[in-house]
């Protein structure tokens, strides 16, 4: 057969092939981001007090609320993960809604247990800066860290799959504020707490979104 500039072009290209490694599957990629986020979590426990934490045990809103913070942070991340593949369904992006229906009304519970049950009397007084300076410092390198690891799959839904990086963000940076809460849910908390929480899924569908649009180098 003769061979044709074409034919040349062609194995020409295709000698200059290197071989591409997959991506791990989605499910294995938020299991990783999950585990950093426990690290964090296990380094922070060993820094920080857990001031009334043994108070807090029986109270069942506070954990409903931690539950679902967690299996948000976990769902949200599998679903970041997953639309970040080309091919996967965006109703993905479903799949975080229950437990973070779960995590919201639980979070909303603690401003209505005054009325029901006598506050915690705790030596050390709480202010709700702490809990804004404690919830952004745990978010921004797990934000870091999600959208360095969703770059590498190229999304189509970049603005999607950024804004349930953050959801997951935020879910798991208000479940290891739980431990370290010093004082029961007022109202001040859970305005600190949602705007911390809109502020984190916000910019990581803006600017993550944005990094998430561009092919890594």
């Amino acid at each position: 057969m003769m061979d044709t500039r074409h034919d040349r072009l062609v194995e020409d290209l295709a000698g200059r092939l290197e071989p591409v490694r997959p991506l791990p599957r989605p499910a294995l990629r938020a299991a990783l981001w999950i585990g950093a986020a426990v690290v964090i979590g296990t380094l922070l426990a060993s820094k920080l007090a857990m001031i009334g934490l043994e108070h807090r045990t029986g109270r069942a809103d506070l954990w409903l609320a931690a539950a679902g913070g967690a299996l948000t942070a976990i769902t949200a991340a599998y679903a970041a993960f997953a639309t970040s593949v080309p091919g996967r369904s965006p109703a993905w992006a479903l799949l975080p809604v229950p437990a973070a229906a779960l995590w919201i009304g639980a979070s909303g519970l603690g401003c209505l247990r005054a009325w029901v049950a006598p506050p915690l009397d705790l030596s050390e007084a709480h202010e709700p800066v702490s809990c804004f300076s404690f919830l952004v410092c745990v978010s921004v390198p797990l934000s870091l860290l999600i959208v360095a690891m969703l770059r590498r799959a190229c999304p189509l839904r970049p603005n999607l799959t950024a804004a349930l990086a953050g959801l997951a963000v935020a879910g798991a940076a208000a479940t290891l504020l739980v431990p370290f809460h010093p004082a029961e849910a007022t109202a001040s908390d859970l305005l600190v707490h949602a705007v911390v929480v809109a502020g984190v899924i916000g910019l990581n569908a803006l600017a993550g979104g944005r990094l998430l649009s561009k092919a890594p180098a």
